[in-house]
């Protein structure tokens, strides 16, 4: 494990030896000399063939040759910390490049270099993840650990297969061009709270998205394992949206629009107010206010306030739920369905 070990160091420190022996020619004979040593002696090893013991003994005598001097009692648990301390470098070593390999392969299949917490990977597509339950412990975490590799092999095929937005039963609200006979149909996976859907949704508005596209918006609440909801009141939005829909068609975009959109008096984004300070009374009261003022009457106000949390609208959330998280394994919204894939991340106008 010595001679291993000191390969590792080695091509760690190589780059700064590199540096070093412009100046000092002689440091960079030394490291290619002792490099190519450790790599004989490493590619031994991977051939199962028995490594040199005078590499090893290089090493180890380089490092105690002073103590030998001064503390001759102490080479020999020296010795065994060596050994001790080149096992882990080498553990740890294989950890690392484990787990590289992890995130690259979670990345170029689930677009998320931590299957976890989606967000958390600065090399993914923008999103606001949909966590996964945090481990306590040394054993649940290595069992978390295992899962996600099941869940990445697990996905494997889904990133070759072809995604139809038609052939998914969402609960959802027609926006834009609607139905219209021979546009592309395209799913649009949102939550009110997130601050990436609200810049899809601008980018889509500015560049005529809705327009030019049968556009199915599933409004989506976020859902940690614990049941408590990524945003402050993204769960009360979809339910007016859903039940709004329902009485006043057409009437459910205005809410979204102005949160996405508009601000206040204070030149506050109303997405802000809505995930920071509004309490759930203050939020109603505010969707209310923008739907009277839009036309609606106060007899389909009412009939709005009975489907909001009735089973009917309960029901299209689970299912959307069931088809996000079981069916599309999605980790991250806004996630869109068009040209046969499904899409996650920042909507840039590049359809």
């Amino acid at each position: 494990m010595v001679c291993i070990a000191a390969f590792i160091i080695l091509a760690i420190i190589g780059v700064f030896v590199a540096f070093i022996s412009i100046f000092k020619p002689k440091v960079g004979k030394a490291y290619l000399k002792a490099l190519k040593k450790s790599w004989g002696c490493l590619w031994k090893k991977v051939r199962l063939q028995k490594c040199e013991t005078g590499f090893k003994d290089d090493v180890k005598n380089g490092l105690l040759s002073r103590v030998i001097i001064k503390h001759p009692t102490w080479v020999k648990p020296l010795s065994v910390v060596i050994e001790v301390l080149s096992v882990v470098i080498v553990m740890v070593a294989v950890w690392a490049v484990v787990n590289s390999l992890k995130a690259i392969l979670a990345l170029s299949i689930l677009g998320t270099c931590n299957v976890t917490k989606a967000e958390a990977c600065t090399l993914g597509a923008e999103v606001c993840s949909i966590d996964e339950s945090e481990t306590d412990g040394f054993f649940e975490g290595v069992g978390r650990w295992f899962s996600e590799w099941g869940e990445i092999f697990e996905a494997i095929p889904d990133k070759f297969k072809t995604y139809k937005a038609e052939d998914f039963d969402f609960g959802y609200i027609p926006v834009g061009a609607a139905e219209v006979e021979d546009l592309p149909i395209v799913v649009d996976i949102f939550d009110p709270g997130c601050v990436v859907c609200m810049k899809s949704y601008r980018n889509q508005k500015e560049a005529g998205y809705f327009d030019e596209r049968n556009v199915r918006l599933v409004p989506f609440a976020i859902q940690g394992a614990d049941g408590e909801f990524k945003f402050k009141n993204s769960n009360l939005i979809v339910r007016y949206m859903f039940a709004t829909e329902r009485i006043k068609p057409g009437a459910s975009l205005l809410i979204i629009d102005k949160i996405f959109t508009e601000r206040n008096s204070e030149g506050i984004s109303y997405q802000d107010k809505f995930n920071f300070d509004y309490s759930s009374d203050e939020a109603t009261k505010k969707i209310e206010g923008w739907l009277t003022n839009s036309g609606i009457k106060e007899d389909d106000l009412k009939k709005i306030r009975e489907l909001i949390n009735s089973e009917e609208i309960s029901e299209i959330l689970s299912k959307n739920k069931n088809i996000v998280e079981k069916e599309l394994k999605v980790k991250g919204i806004p996630t869109m369905i068009y040209d046969g894939k499904k899409h996650t991340g920042l909507w840039k106008n590049n359809m």
